[in-house]
């Protein structure tokens, strides 16, 4: 049997970086505190970056291997399923050190998105598809990670900026929207209704564009931003989630369109 590190290529080494970042932001979470909560997503904005680049570099050095394509199943598994899960439910819970009615709801809603996430990862191993059926996990995730930072960056302004929003409430609406948000994109994720072509260009470019931008914004979060920036962070971030949204209601007006004029 091969060593490990006769098995593991570049771009292996890469992913296990994503891995490492996410398995640092679940255990940040453990401290305590939206400020870890916020550092968490901080960190996984990076791994959707990794998840990007392992891939490039596997199709241009075409060192594409049995084992890297497991290595970027789990990891995608423990990146964008079940850390945004854990840190939505720390960032969203409303009592810390107990649960509430509410914590229940936000509880179910965060396991179904993680387990929808991995259900979805398995499908895509044995699936002979060209192109991508339900939306990819980065996507979800990376509309997790512009929705906790929209309300982080709400709440610093909602208290006149220059510090963390620690223990700071988020906006009632958002409360009540998150379960709903993840439930349905745990939906998106395993759906048959929305089909992507081989290879999809807009996806990637759409990560490109976006990506880069939450580690950005994140570091203003990690420097204590004035009222006006928080205020204008917290819009950027609202305004990147209404775009993932329209372009995922894109996507299943699309995909039923194309099936009908078949």
């Amino acid at each position: 049997m091969s060593k490990i590190v006769n098995l593991l290529k570049l771009k292996d080494y890469i992913t296990l970086t994503g891995t490492t970042l996410g398995l640092i932001a679940v255990l940040l979470v453990t401290i305590g505190g939206r400020a870890f909560v916020s550092l968490g997503f901080f960190l996984l904005a990076f791994t959707v970056g990794t998840d990007l680049l392992d891939g490039y570099i596997a199709r241009k050095t075409g060192t594409i291997n049995e084992i890297g394509k497991q290595l970027d199943s789990l990891n995608d598994s423990l990146t964008f399923g079940i850390a945004p899960a854990v840190l939505m439910f720390q960032g969203f819970r409303r009592i810390v050190d107990s649960l509430d009615p509410y914590d229940y709801i936000l509880l179910i809603a965060c396991v179904i998105f993680a387990l929808c996430a991995i259900i979805r990862l398995a499908r895509f191993n044995i699936s002979n598809a060209p192109g991508y059926t339900g939306i990819p996990t980065p996507l979800s995730a990376l509309l997790m990670i512009n929705f906790f930072y929209a309300n982080y960056f709400f709440a610093i302004a909602e208290g006149g900026g220059g510090y963390q929003a620690y223990d700071i409430a988020f906006p009632f609406f958002s409360y009540i929207l998150i379960p709903i948000i993840m439930i349905f994109l745990g939906w998106t994720n395993i759906t048959t209704s929305i089909n992507f072509g081989e290879k999809d260009k807009k996806i990637y470019r759409y990560f490109i564009v976006f990506a880069p931008l939450c580690p950005i914004f994140g570091i203003i979060g990690i420097i204590n931003p004035s009222f006006v920036i928080a205020v204008i962070v917290s819009l950027v971030f609202f305004i990147f989630v209404i775009i993932e949204i329209i372009y995922i209601a894109f996507g299943l007006i699309t995909t039923k369109l194309n099936r009908n004029s078949e």
